[in-house]
């Protein structure tokens, strides 16, 4: 109609999903990297939906996700599908949260989503030993205190993954392997490469020799060996962080790598062990931060 955006205009009507909104997020002075990062997980639906999800809850004293399920909430319920929403509300909480972020400063897109993640993870946590304690309370009884440490959160459901980081002894060819829970792949990056490249570099065979032989338990001697890591659980959504940031000894300090790396817009992980849960599953393309600068 006459009062569709530009935006529209140029995708199409027909392109424009049903019930979607774009809305930018405004500046307050170098928060780009924190506006990037909560556009790329807002349209990540299943996180969108666990946020919106606990706007609904009793209200519960302001925190980092009371902000974000309003600030989620006000973009969703806009009549308009496209504009401007100013994240005042997010932007001074987390000011307040941590003084990393209590600056007018450049900060690493990278660094606030997992201080996001973890927070978010975190005061779930807190929120479901409360219940516990309260439900406990009124029962009367005492229940064992075991497994709320490891209480999995939605955060977790969404993006935690498991690698697998397996050693073959070269000696008598005993494998070891030890597992580690993960909320991002963070990958080295070179010149004229691609995603899948970074992917097969992370999970190279490396091997450990001369100072750094391996202790092996069945040799019960440091003996030669070869290491690599492996993808053991996949996770729901995948998020991968490029480090382009590498220490250069001749300059003496960390220099910024701005390597074009292609990305496809569906992606496989080949990395994975034997024994992983859902290995062929594929991963379509939501969102893209670039630092440029």
């Amino acid at each position: 109609g006459a009062n569709a955006s530009a935006l529209e205009k140029e995708i199409g009507p027909e392109q424009f999903p049903v019930n979607e909104h774009y809305f930018g997020l405004v500046n307050f002075g170098n928060t780009c990297y924190c506006n990037s990062v909560l556009q790329a997980l807002y349209f990540c639906r299943p996180f969108r939906e666990k946020v919106l999800a606990y706007k609904v809850q009793p209200r519960k004293k302001e925190s980092l996700l009371t902000c974000l399920s309003d600030l989620f909430n006000s973009i969703a319920t806009q009549k308009k599908k496209v504009g401007v929403i100013p994240p005042k509300k997010f932007i001074s909480r987390l000011r307040k949260e941590n003084e990393l972020f209590d600056n007018y400063m450049q900060q690493d897109a990278h660094e606030f989503l997992n201080y996001l993640l973890n927070t978010i993870a975190d005061l779930l946590q807190e929120e479901k030993k409360q219940e516990k304690q309260n439900g406990k309370l009124q029962n009367g009884s005492i229940e064992s205190e075991e497994g709320d440490k490891n209480d999995l959160t939605w955060v977790h459901e969404i993006f935690q993954g498991t690698l697998t980081n397996e050693t073959r002894c070269l000696n008598c060819e005993a494998v070891s392997s030890k597992d580690e829970d993960f909320l991002d792949l963070s990958v080295d990056v070179e010149q004229n490469t691609s995603i899948t490249h970074c992917l097969r570099g992370f999970s190279n065979t490396e091997t450990l020799c001369s100072e750094y032989k391996y202790y092996c338990e069945q040799c019960r001697s440091k003996q030669e060996a070869q290491k690599r890591m492996r993808v053991k659980k996949l996770p729901m959504i995948l998020a991968l962080h490029l480090k382009r940031f590498k220490y250069m000894d001749q300059l003496h300090r960390y220099t910024k790598l701005s390597y074009r790396v292609v990305f496809p817009l569906e992606l496989r992980l080949f990395n994975t062990s034997g024994d992983a849960t859902n290995p062929d599953r594929m991963y379509d393309l939501v969102a893209v931060v670039v630092h440029c600068g």
